[in-house]
This record gives structure tokens, C-alpha cells and sequence, in this order.
């Protein structure tokens, strides 16, 4: 049986680069053996997380989407959008709604023991490299397993041709070697 993973970007513009990152990551676990199931978070809509909402109403339904994909995984590529120097409010966003217990369920079910990697990319020349080690905290710290290999991408915009496929060889290889290792750990702690 293949690893199953999530794919998707902190981002919720139409055109993200960061959008496009993760699918080259997708594209390359999927040659490396993996099932990838890819997410554009902007399909899925929900307020920001406020624990009077989920009193009141309850984890939304897009949410309740969301968690059940990331319940299916083995793990996750997520490439980080850097906002003003962080992660974007979507991604947090749905960490925050993800990680509320369920009854039934154990605690961080979507997260524990599972693992992850991480990209960034912006027209800028850090590469949204601010928003990894921000991303790799809170996800470690709700029990992922976050593999060391991540990748950052600067001056994105010159990395892509009109087709949206990486043109870049160097920094197609770490988006490879990403994926890649997601993979492998994910199917050894399967």
C-alpha cells in the first residue's frame, strides 16, 4: 500500500506561487511511489478559528472536510506562504480548526506521528524562508514528525515558465529531495 499525502499551499490567491510550488513537490512524491491528494484551501472557506463559534455552531463543515483529509494522510507537503515576516492567517487557520478534539477521536489525530515537509517561495530573495521555522515549531509541536530537507525559493517568479513548470534544475532537486523524503520516512513509520 503507497503513503497517502496532503498537498497544499498557506496561500489562498488564485495564481500562488506558493500553489504552484507544491504541486511540483506533489508531482515528485508521486514519482517517488506516493498517492498525493492535492487541496487548494481557498475551496474550502471557514472563519477564523473562535471558540465561541464552535460553541455556538460547531467545527464548520469545510473544516470538518479538511480534518478528514488530513485524518486519510500519512502526511503533508505544505508550501509556506511568508506574510509580513510569518505564515499566512489561512494556514494557520486551519491548523487551529484541524487540531480541536473531536469526541471519539485522540487528541491532534490529524497530526501526531505524521509527517511533513515544507517549502516556501516568494518573488523576494529570501524565498519566504521567514516562514519555515515558524510552520516546522507549530507543527512539531502538535506532534509531526517535520523532515530537516525543506526548501526556499527566491525571485519565484523567474523559476516557472508559462506552463508552470519548474524551470529552475537547482531548486527543482530540493523540491525532489523534499518530497522525496517525506516518502521515505512516511512509509517507515507507517
Amino acid at each position: 500500500m503507497s503513503v497517502k499525502l496532503l498537498a497544499f499551499a498557506g496561500s489562498l490567491r488564485r495564481d500562488s506561487w506558493n500553489k504552484k510550488v507544491v504541486r511540483v513537490m506533489a508531482a515528485s512524491a508521486e514519482k517517488a511511489g506516493a498517492e498525493v491528494q492535492y487541496l487548494d484551501l481557498k475551496d474550502y472557506p471557514m472563519p477564523i478559528y473562535d471558540e465561541d463559534v464552535e460553541n455556538e455552531s460547531g467545527i464548520p463543515e469545510h473544516a470538518l472536510q479538511v480534518r478528514s483529509y488530513m485524518k486519510a494522510a500519512d502526511g503533508f507537503l505544505i508550501s509556506v506562504p511568508e506574510y509580513n515576516g510569518a505564515i499566512s492567517a489561512a494556514l494557520k487557520n486551519v491548523i487551529d480548526w484541524a487540531s480541536r478534539p473531536r469526541e471519539g477521536e485522540a487528541p491532534l489525530e490529524c497530526f501526531k506521528g505524521k509527517v511533513c515537509g515544507l517549502a516556501g517561495a516568494s518573488p523576494g530573495a529570501l524565498g519566504g524562508i521567514r516562514g519555515l521555522p515558524i510552520t516546522r515549531q507549530i507543527l512539531s509541536g502538535i506532534g509531526m514528525i517535520v523532515v530537516p530537507q525543506q526548501a526556499a525559493i527566491g525571485a519565484v517568479h523567474e523559476k516557472f515558465n508559462d506552463a508552470g513548470a519548474m524551470t529552475d534544475e537547482r531548486f527543482q532537486g530540493m523540491l525532489d529531495g523534499v518530497a522525496q523524503e517525506v516518502v521515505r520516512v512516511a512509509g517507515a513509520v507507517r
